[in-house]
Order: structure tokens, then C-alpha cells, then sequence
């Protein structure tokens, strides 16, 4: 496949991050997971390439899942890389959380997530050119690339969302009706709010969209796209944790 994604608006690189490096690629465990040689593995922060067993059992790939792999190998393998970190360092797994920049400058994530080979998935404690990164998932889902073309990654609609607990998922929906109930934001989809899709957000989450402007009452009417880990909790629920985890659609 080739690893040229078609001409298309790039997203800006991301600023303000603190570099180290270079160190050089010696292997890629899969499509967002490099090792470096000094020993330590990295983590593209901020996306979700389709996943591999990695010695997981009963764990069954993901679709495209070595498709990913080699595309971040041709892009890397060999390479002196750049981490850039713009948040927290490292995940429970000992692994770093970086962008990945090329010699030529190309950013990692930027690649990826054009060529279709990966989606967006962002931390709270580590939100650094999030809104970026989706402008350039949006490019590749609108043309149907990669992983866009096929149902287990496609957007589900609130009515659907059941069926696929367990599962990082984007979800797409008019807000019914939002509430704050002991302080705790919630944005229902439908009448039924002990079965039906909602999207909940704790206190402390509420507190900090509404410091940068977002009240979970200027939701209500919206259509919107949320993304993250589908849990059963009246229904199927999506616990977001910070603001890029929700956008408003036209």
C-alpha cells in the first residue's frame, strides 16, 4: 500500500513540547508502538492504531492490525526519531508518551492518522494537539481510507451503541435533554434516560469544560460526536473526561 496519503489540508504540527532525541527506531511492535534503542518503547500519544494480540490471549486482531504495523515500520524503522512530550510521560506500561517526529520533520501521528491507519484517542492528562489530530482523522474517515472503510471502526449512532460495550467507539447523536444532577453533567439522547445512550460527566470533568466555556445545558439540541469506552450504566454510557472528547457537529 502506498504510504502517501492524498493532497489534503495538514493539520499544524504541534508547539510548545519538550524534545529529546534523536534516538533511533530499532523495532516497531505495531501501529502505534515504536522501540527505541535505548530500550524504551513509545506510545504515539493520542491515537489508537488497530490492535495485536501481543501476547494477550484469546485476544483476536483488530482489522487492518498489521496493515498499521507495516505502515509505521515504512515510515520509521531505522529511523532517529524526535520525541516531543506535551503532557504526562508514561502510562502504566512503562511505555513513553510522545509525538513522534521524523528527520524530515514529519509528525507521526499526523501520518498515521491520515493514511486511515489509526483513529484519534486522547488522554485528559495529556491533550496537546488533540484538536489538531482530529482534523486530520476527519480527512481520512470523510474519504473512507483505511480503517474508515470498514464497519468495526465506522461511527456508530446512539441507538446502536449496546451492541458494542467493552469497545473504544465514536458515537453520533442529537442531545435530547442535559442536566446537572449532584453535580454530576449528563447529556441523554432519548426519553429513556435508565436505558438509552448517555454520556456522563463527573464533577470534577463538569468543572473543567466549564472553565473553558462549555456548559453541559449548551449541549441541549446539539448534535454531537463523542468518543471513548462504552460501559453499561443505565444503558450504555460513555464516561468523557475532557472537552476533545466531544465535538459539535453541523
Amino acid at each position: 500500500m502506498g504510504l502517501t496519503p492524498p493532497a489534503q489540508a495538514r493539520a499544524q504540527s504541534p508547539g510548545a513540547l519538550a524534545a529529546e532525541g534523536p534516538f533511533r527506531v530499532t523495532e516497531v511492535l505495531d501501529g502505534d508502538t515504536l522501540a527505541l534503542e535505548n530500550g524504551r518503547a513509545v506510545h504515539l500519544v493520542g491515537i489508537q492504531a488497530p490492535q495485536l494480540p501481543l501476547g494477550r490471549q484469546d485476544f483476536e486482531a483488530w482489522p487492518l492490525a498489521a496493515e498499521a504495523k507495516a505502515a509505521l515500520a515504512a515510515l520509521t524503522l531505522g529511523q532517529n526519531v524526535t520525541l516531543g512530550f506535551g503532557g504526562r510521560r508514561s502510562d502504566r506500561h512503562g511505555r513513553l508518551l510522545a509525538h513522534v517526529f521524523l528527520p524530515d520533520g514529519r509528525w507521526l501521528q499526523d501520518e498515521m492518522l491520515a493514511l486511515g491507519m489509526a483513529r484519534v484517542l486522547s488522554l485528559a492528562d495529556n491533550r496537546t494537539a488533540v484538536t489538531n489530530m482530529l482534523v486530520l482523522e476527519a480527512g481520512a474517515r470523510e474519504a473512507g481510507r483505511g480503517i474508515w472503510a470498514l464497519n468495526f471502526y465506522r461511527v456508530r449512532n446512539t441507538a446502536e451503541a449496546a451492541l458494542y460495550l467493552g469497545r473504544f467507539e465514536l458515537v453520533e447523536g442529537r442531545v435530547l435533554t442535559a442536566a446537572v444532577v449532584r453535580g454530576r453533567g449528563y447529556l441523554n439522547f432519548a426519553k429513556d434516560w435508565k436505558q438509552d445512550f448517555t454520556v456522563s460527566l463527573a464533577p470534577d470533568v463538569r468543572r473543567l469544560f466549564e472553565s473553558e466555556g462549555l456548559r453541559v445545558d449548551n449541549y441541549q439540541g446539539l448534535r454531537i460526536r463523542v468518543r471513548g469506552w462504552l460501559k453499561s450504566y443505565n444503558g450504555p454510557m460513555i464516561e468523557v473526561t475532557h472537552p476533545e472528547q466531544i465535538e459539535v457537529l453541523p
